[in-house]
């Protein structure tokens, strides 16, 4: 059956704008697409930036770069909450089914707490610290000079936190806040501690820490993508800081997804 002129007209009329509409409607999809991978890119080139920043300077300097410019630390934070994303397990959910585990009479101190994630899932005492807060729970502050008294804390913990050049100074400031046999928690990522990509090794960093004045109870090397490890504070002081021979511990440095 052949098309008459007035029905090839009416269809043209009418075709023509629907085909323009749908391609206009691509393009417009197209371009949202390619911004919001520009945006993607952008930040976590910020937060490449800001992440090795960290790695590579002291706390105070941190400190002070952040009260600089605090939208930095959002900036941070969210980069960082998207690499955790693709991580099968958060290294935080262990350490608060742990505390669940226990009595929630346990006072806890948590160094670098991001968005403070732990006291808001236990029912246990928590002291957030971190470098800048932007909730009224956190307390801002250099993770080597916290607030709290001495012997004051049954738990204190470092979630992915031990990120400054100086980090033996926040155990420092762990084993002061904490009761004798109090436990310290620690959870790494498995390359700093991996002689074998360049990280330390993982038994003279765990003596370190036992020189400090710590008892290691627990080392969880299970996970593919961070170690956990538990100590306790000894009951009589015998710490040697002074002589300790601390290990570097190389930047953990994200790439491109």
């Amino acid at each position: 059956m052949k098309e008459t002129r007035s029905t090839k007209r009416k269809r043209e009329k009418h075709g023509k704008p629907q085909n323009m509409a749908s391609a206009s409607s691509k393009i417009s999809k197209s371009s949202s697409n390619f911004l919001d991978k520009m945006r993607a890119r952008l930040s976590g080139g910020h937060f490449r930036m800001i992440n090795e920043k960290l790695y590579t300077c002291t706390g105070d300097e941190a400190l002070d770069y952040f009260k600089e410019d605090p939208s930095l630390f959002d900036m941070y934070h969210t980069g960082y909450q998207e690499q955790m994303s693709h991580w099968p397990e958060q290294p935080v959910n262990i350490i608060i089914q742990w505390l669940k585990a226990r009595s929630s009479s346990l006072v806890v101190a948590d160094f670098g707490c991001g968005d403070a994630r732990l006291a808001k899932n236990v029912k246990n005492k928590v002291f957030s610290f971190d470098l800048v807060s932007n909730d009224p729970s956190v307390i801002a502050c250099d993770m080597s000079n916290t607030p709290l008294d001495a012997s004051s804390i049954d738990v204190a913990v470092f979630c992915l936190s031990l990120m400054g050049t100086n980090f033996p100074s926040y155990l420092e400031e762990a084993h002061r806040v904490l009761k004798p046999s109090g436990w310290l928690l620690i959870a790494e990522v498995k390359s700093r501690l991996d002689p074998n990509t360049g990280g330390a090794d993982p038994k003279m960093f765990s003596k370190s820490i036992s020189d400090l004045g710590f008892t290691s109870t627990l080392k969880d090397f299970s996970n593919k993508m961070f170690v956990l490890l538990y100590f306790q504070k000894k009951e009589k002081e015998t710490s040697t800081r002074k002589g300790i021979e601390w290990p570097e511990l190389k930047p953990c440095l994200y790439k491109r997804r």
